[in-house]
């Protein structure tokens, strides 16, 4: 008994330790979960803690669990408007990125650490992809918000590019037990097999959960509960008939947070909780299992493939990769640059290790270091990274409140609550003024718990306004509440510009109003909307520019998948 109250009390205080230095850190811009993995990294036998632990089986077990907690909750939390805004360009990257990756590092790393050439593929395979886990949390917690196509194309490629990292790493690893050549039609087969195998399972799973979800009604907790139990079952049951687990998770979330009444806020917010228990969880064992002190003796090496991954390997892969897309050059250098590493490397590194590969503890410690330098340098640099590249917009404040409404089926409302911030275009309003999205109706007014007119009322700051909106249009409305930056990059005037136009004007009538002409071939009677969205290729978000003639114009608002303002921005004055 003595034992078990022993563990509990270690793994009970790593947890809240590292929670408390986590806090910390953030000061200094570190992320959480390198706190976590240098926590465990203290704990073990070459720190402080002195804890031996080198059970490789266990590692594996907790971090595939884990990882399947993380890619559900990454997927419940991503909207379809979201999901579609990003998916051609993740998947890209989630195939054919994580191939040229792996390609490219293998080539470092056969000239700085002397591998055989497959040894060296194998631990290209094992970095070649990003990590779910530190994607979804550095990214949330960076304190930007980034423009929406770049960010679901890096949240999504962290969720789906995992089953091509596996497949490699399992490949090249056979090919090296066996001593075989690769197979690559044999390969190609393989891996559509898994994808096909996880997208059918995932989808369906994800539909008859959110049904079961529906009718049930279970609380909160339970809910939470009963969404990761059949997650987990349809990772593993999908890994036991060969598809691809990872894949299958992330959908079953995606489809059960896409159904407005399946999972509510206080839902989500109880399973976050089980998402981070799982990544601290992961990282703190993970950082328990590596051994500190044979990490000198390949730190110059791992460094130059660290240093080649982020500065070569990953750039050379994303500009491959979606090139087609014709994304941006900003935002095809900021996915660049946020290639984050995390706890999946660590965990594929493991493979070689579970199959008694000669030189696996090599490939495990090289991984490891390349995961604690992506996750010190580049982590710590999103934020900066993102204004750097111009790739971040005004921030909305997230809402106080939200609470589906149960509607016809279909129907997607929601009950949301909003704090009136200092400075925002809310404040000092009378409310009947605001210019809402057409659907969103204000319901109530409360100051200082006091429930007011929704008619009568001027909003002031602290009042908190209740309102019935569409899902959709919860990211318009907020910007009614934030607090409007007045100096700086982001400041609203500075970004959008200093006039606010409907999408619906044209390009004439836009040209004549502010004295200038169109260039040559710009057709007078098309809407300023649609000459942005055909300036993005059809997949045009907030921020988004483009000239006309001596003007700048930013897309302001959108509405269902359509420019609803534009801002426009006049020419400085010389």
């Amino acid at each position: 008994m003595d034992i078990v109250n022993q563990l509990l009390l270690v793994g009970a205080s790593l947890l809240a330790g590292a929670i408390v230095l986590g806090r910390l850190s953030e000061r200094a811009g570190l992320p959480l979960l390198l706190v976590f993995l240098v926590v465990g990294m203290l704990a073990g036998e070459d720190g402080p803690g002195g804890i031996v632990f080198d059970d490789v089986r266990t590692s594996f077990l907790v971090g595939n669990l884990a990882l399947a907690v993380i890619l559900l909750d990454g997927g419940l939390r991503t909207r379809y408007a979201v999901f579609r805004a990003g998916l051609a360009p993740a998947l890209s990257l989630a195939t054919v990125g994580v191939l040229l990756t792996a390609g490219l590092v293998a080539v470092a790393a056969a000239w700085l650490l002397g591998l055989d050439w497959r040894y060296a593929l194998l631990l290209g395979a094992i970095v070649g992809s990003t990590d779910a886990a530190a994607v979804f949390a550095i990214l949330r917690a960076s304190g930007v918000r980034l423009k929406q196509r770049a960010a679901a194309t890096l949240e999504i490629e962290s969720g789906v590019n995992d089953p091509m990292a596996v497949f490699l790493t399992l490949t090249v690893l056979e090919s090296i037990r066996i001593g075989s050549s690769l197979d690559a039609a044999g390969a190609v087969v393989s891996l559509g097999r898994q994808f096909a195998i996880g997208a059918a399972v995932g989808y369906l799973g994800g539909q008859a959960i959110g049904f079961a979800l529906e009718r049930m009604r279970l609380a909160p907790g339970l809910a939470a509960l009963f969404v990761v139990a059949c997650g987990v079952a349809a990772f593993a049951a999908t890994n036991h008939v060969g598809g691809s687990g990872f894949l299958a998770v992330y959908l079953v979330g995606l489809g059960v947070g896409n159904r407005g009444r399946a999972l509510d806020e206080e839902g989500l917010r109880a399973l976050d909780g089980l998402a981070w228990l799982a990544q601290a969880a992961m990282f703190l064992i993970l950082g328990l299992l590596v051994t500190p002190s044979e990490l000198p003796a390949v730190t110059l090496a791992a460094l130059g493939v660290a240093a080649w991954l982020m500065l070569v390997a990953r750039p050379l892969a994303v500009a491959a990769s979606l090139a087609p897309f014709r994304l941006p050059w900003r935002e095809t250098a900021f996915v660049s640059w946020v290639g984050l590493r995390g706890a999946v490397p660590i965990v594929l590194a493991l493979f070689p290790l579970m199959a008694g590969l000669p030189g696996a503890r090599l490939l495990f410690n090289v991984a490891f270091f390349v995961v604690l330098v992506s996750l010190l340098v580049q982590g710590a640099s999103v934020a900066a990274g993102a204004r750097f590249f111009r790739v971040a917009v005004p921030p909305a404040p997230a809402p106080l409140a939200r609470q589906p409404v149960a509607t016809s089926r279909g129907a997607a409302w929601e009950l949301v609550q909003f704090a009136i911030a200092a400075e925002s275009r809310a404040a000092g309003q009378p409310a009947r003024a605001l210019a809402f999205p057409a659907d969103a109706r204000l319901v109530s007014v409360l100051r200082a718990g006091v429930p007011l007119d929704p008619v009568e009322a001027t909003l002031q700051v602290d009042d908190v306004a209740c309102l019935l909106c569409p899902a959709g249009e919860i990211d318009a409305l907020a910007e009614f509440f934030a607090p409007e930056e007045r100096s700086g990059p982001l400041a609203t005037q500075t970004f959008f510009g200093e006039f606010v136009l409907d999408a619906g004007a044209t390009l004439g009538e836009i040209a004549r109003a502010y004295g200038t002409t169109l260039p040559t071939g710009t057709p007078e009677g098309l809407a300023v909307g649609a000459y942005l969205s055909a300036r993005a290729h059809g997949r045009v978000v907030v921020g988004d520019r483009a000239m006309l003639g001596p003007l700048e114009l930013t897309v302001r608002e959108m509405d269902g998948g359509q420019v609803s303002r534009v801002g426009l921005k006049l020419p400085r004055e010389r």
